[in-house]
């Protein structure tokens, strides 16, 4: 390989790693963000009545359904006014202020500009945005819903003029946003939905709002080396940090078909169905700020376009996860083991179970009264062959809020409030709930906690990061060296020697 071969490679490798910034996920989830803001009033939306007063109406329910607040908006902070840290495989991107403010939001912003940024990822200073905002997916937005969305965002959300709190700085080369360019060219696909004449109108409005606003395919569509979504595995399926998110295909074993309409409703406006499984991670975050908010038929139509995702089928996998597990306890065996004040008497899964678990799961792991507490058999997160999610929410709890309804797993990483648990004892308890009431041939090792206590395991391309830098300097060293040699060999040779 030659040195000019050896320096593209390696700047192409460099620019096109920021695509693992599609991959990101907050690991800090909050109840304390304000809801989505109320239907515009006259007050609110200037005054602006009839078809004006629609778009805006129609402009905050599309940015619920386009989950923006999720994002944009920090703890405790004001609605849209950015600072929301989202862990991504390079570094922590911060979400920026989107309220009309004219000083530190996209107030100066024209239509056509906030256009560009929503569906090609360019900035009104024409800087690029990372696809950790899901641009890719917003592509698909009709030129009516922009118009209505940016009528929103300019005449109903109210302005903060204070530029959010933290800013994106990530380490070169991943900081020159000019890279997004290569990638872009590759993955984006700008054109807008065209509905499908083969589909019913329930159908082809279920695809816009799950390809299209709700982006689902950004967390549940596997990626390749370049971070791009793989073709053929729409929704199959993929590791969201240190959480997975699962495979909703319609296939009956490995994704939802084998779920009833009723339960991916509940599912949807809930983040809960008995028997199937529970919302954690980013799904809550969804199922609080988005999904319960969208209107009956629109949650239909979802679920209408996902009976027709092509099936995708783990083939390893023989049985729905859902399927595992039955009604056990240990704790007759477990009375009177130990001393009420014995030393190291947290010596098993059975036991930490006991007593970490059981009080909100039950001894018998069938959950409580109302399954606020889910069981942990006939469930999804117990019975994956992944047990990514099973780790993820005891490291990270699981919260989510429907209604007045706050839901609360609390936490048992290095903050949590009750008591921290060691990596040993995290995969102890795992492998006890999988042996027990989940997928007894899966196994959690202490490596897998500790590697999902600093985020999940990192794409090829983050993992080559310390070294791109150094490469590219080797590489321009190299081909400066090759320069010089070329221009003293051609010098040398109009030179007559004597």
């Amino acid at each position: 390989m030659t040195a000019c071969t050896r320096l593209r490679a390696v700047l192409l490798a460099s620019l096109l790693s920021m695509a693992c910034l599609s991959v990101a996920h907050a690991q800090e989830q909050s109840l304390t963000k304000p809801p989505a803001p109320a239907p515009a009033t006259a007050t609110s939306s200037s005054g602006q009545v009839g078809p004006a007063r629609n778009d805006i109406e129609s402009g905050r329910y599309l940015a619920v359904a386009a989950d923006c607040m999720a994002c944009h908006t920090a703890p405790a902070g004001k609605p849209y006014a950015g600072g929301y840290a989202i862990e991504s495989p390079l570094g922590t991107i911060y979400a920026t202020n989107i309220t009309p403010s004219k000083t530190a939001g996209i107030g100066n912003y024209s239509e056509a500009q906030f256009a560009r940024a929503l569906r090609e990822g360019v900035r009104a200073d024409g800087s690029h945005l990372y696809p950790a905002m899901p641009y890719t997916s917003y592509a698909m937005l009709t030129d009516s819903d922009v118009h209505k969305l940016y009528s929103y965002f300019m005449q109903a959300v109210e302005p903060v003029d204070t530029p959010a709190a933290s800013q994106t700085a990530l380490p070169f080369p991943f900081n020159v946003r000019m890279s997004m360019l290569a990638w872009n060219a590759i993955f984006l696909d700008a054109k807008r939905f065209v509905p499908d004449a083969a589909k019913s109108q329930q159908i082809n409005r279920g695809r816009y709002l799950a390809e299209g606003l709700a982006h689902c395919s950004a967390c549940h569509t596997p990626r390749n080396f370049l971070m791009g979504e793989k073709s053929g595995s729409s929704l199959a399926g993929a590791p969201l940090g240190s959480w997975h998110a699962p495979n909703i295909t319609s296939d009956k074993v490995s994704g939802v078909g084998g779920w009833s309409d009723a339960e991916l409703v509940q599912y949807l406006k809930t983040g809960h169905a008995e028997g199937k499984g529970q919302a954690g991670g980013a799904m809550a975050e969804a199922v609080t700020n988005s999904f319960q908010h969208l209107r009956d038929d629109d949650v239909a139509a979802i679920i209408a376009y996902l009976r027709t995702v092509p099936p995708v089928r783990d083939n390893a996998q023989a049985q729905p996860a859902y399927s595992y597990g039955k009604a056990a306890s240990d704790e007759v065996m477990l009375r009177g083991t130990s001393g009420p004040n014995e030393h190291n008497s947290l010596n098993s899964g059975a036991v930490l179970f006991s007593g970490y678990c059981a009080s909100c799961h039950a001894a018998s792991g069938s959950g409580s009264s109302g399954q606020d507490y889910p069981s942990l058999f006939h469930n999804t997160t117990t019975g994956a062959r992944n047990p990514a999610n099973l780790v993820s929410a005891i490291l990270y709890g699981v919260e989510r809020k429907v209604g007045d309804k706050e839901i609360l797993m609390p936490r048992f990483d290095a903050h949590s409030y009750v008591n921290p648990l060691t990596d040993r004892q995290i995969a102890m308890i795992s492998n006890y709930v999988l042996k027990q009431y989940g997928n007894p041939d899966v196994q959690v090792s202490e490596a897998y906690v500790a590697q999902a206590r600093k985020g999940g395991e990192q794409p090829v391309l983050a993992r080559l990061q310390p070294f791109i830098a150094p490469a590219i300097g080797v590489a321009i060293l190299l081909l400066l060296l090759i320069a010089v040699a070329v221009i003293t060999v051609r010098r040398r040779r109009r030179i007559p020697f004597k």
